[in-house]
């Protein structure tokens, strides 16, 4: 029987699970929930040692997604001897992983009004761990922590400083675990120690997110208060004129307003037709105007930060892509890219077309500037931070 970690990471309408075997160093279980609170509520289990598993769970909450997940691991014998959890706002306080007791969950429960479709499921997430398992120690992961290092200039709004003292109205970031993991894999890749290498990591995938890094610190950032400004995302609309949202909330009210900018807007909203990126690359194949038009406005954006993070940091070493669209997305890349000859970043075509889920470098060989391709992995750098906190060999 193997001690193994669970890492739980528990949105809004689904529920994943991983397993991580401290002994084999191995990743042997994958498990999700998906259209929590919906009779349409299914599971599925992907494990080592048994076929794919799909099952109907009906009407399942939170409580009931989890604990069929634990279900799950039970059924192969493992040994559960932490729990680490994917928290996305930490706020002002919680800025580093944390061994989660009462004064955590209440620190948790008061950021809530800073992320009001996040904070509550993960919150959910960790009840329900502690009602089924009592007595195993569980770890909170903040997405918000690896940005604690912005300096004031970096996180300020130009807004009355008593917003920020009373309300916590300041820019805290987000994607920190991806970031921070994908930054350490691409030292890794250059052969360079953290602390001499300007990084700048795009976290693009269905959210997407872009990271100023420098000697390992996080010194800016797309995402603000809430993950909804920045980039374009797939149903989020990133960046806009407060006045444009000011307008919006007069003639459609607050909660519409706030469905639309993060349900209907970014990628979906400006094709009419889909938030995926790799459906608006065959529809704009096809000569469908409407998907070149999202895609120019996603890549623009994108090519524009990168260029306002270089400024932040005072050169950059290397760009790294990461995520659905940042790994597979070579089309995208390339365009982002095309733009950025003048930080001294020359994208090889051959390199980055080429079919390949490896980490590498996708320079050309005289590039001055790296760009790599990464894999993030936020449960493994969860279930390290678990081990550690717990203090666990593995």
């Amino acid at each position: 029987m193997s001690d193994v970690l669970v890492v739980v990471n528990c949105g809004s309408s689904s529920v994943k699970l991983d397993v991580f075997d401290l002994a084999a160093q191995a990743n042997p279980v994958q498990a999700k929930v998906e259209r929590v609170g919906t009779a349409e509520a299914t599971l599925t289990v992907l494990a080592d040692d048994a076929p794919k598993r799909e099952e109907a769970l009906g009407q399942a909450d939170h409580a009931r997604a989890v604990g069929a997940l634990l279900d799950a691991v039970e059924g192969h014998g493992f040994t559960v001897v932490g729990v680490g959890h994917r928290v996305v706002h930490g706020g002002e306080k919680l800025t580093a992983s944390v061994r989660i007791d009462d004064s955590v969950l209440a620190a948790i429960e008061a950021c809530v009004p800073l992320a009001p479709l996040h904070n509550p499921a993960n919150l959910l997430g960790i009840r329900a761990v502690a009602e089924r398992m009592p007595n195993v120690p569980q770890v909170a992961v903040f997405d918000t922590a690896f940005h604690a290092t912005l300096a004031p200039a970096a996180y300020l709004y130009a807004i009355p400083q008593r917003l920020r003292t009373e309300h916590g109205m300041r820019r805290y970031g987000f994607h920190g675990t991806s970031h921070r993991y994908v930054a350490a894999r691409a030292c890794d890749l250059l052969a360079r120690p953290a602390s001499a290498t300007k990084l700048i990591t795009l976290h693009l995938g269905n959210g997407c997110s872009a990271c100023a890094i420098d000697g390992g610190r996080s010194v800016d950032t797309t995402m603000g208060m809430t993950p909804l400004e920045g980039l374009v995302m797939g149903t989020r609309s990133g960046d806009l004129d407060p006045a444009l949202v000011l307008q919006l909330a007069r003639d459609l009210g607050i909660a519409e307003t706030e469905r639309l900018l993060n349900k209907e807007s970014g990628l979906l909203g400006l094709s009419g037709q889909s938030q995926d990126m790799r459906d608006l690359l065959i529809r704009r194949e096809a000569g469908d105007p409407d998907a070149a038009l999202a895609v120019a406005v996603f890549v623009h954006r994108a090519r524009k930060y990168v260029g306002a993070l270089a400024a932040s940091l005072g050169g950059v070493d290397a760009i790294v892509f990461t995520g659905g669209i940042g790994e597979h997305a070579a089309a995208v890349r390339a365009e982002i890219c095309e733009g950025l000859t003048f930080l001294g970043a020359t994208l090889d075509p051959a390199a980055n077309a080429a079919k390949s889920t490896a980490e590498r470098d996708v320079a050309t060989a005289d590039s001055r500037v790296r760009i790599l391709v990464v894999g993030t992995d936020e449960e493994r750098a969860i279930a390290v931070d678990t081990a550690e906190l717990l203090g666990l060999r593995g």
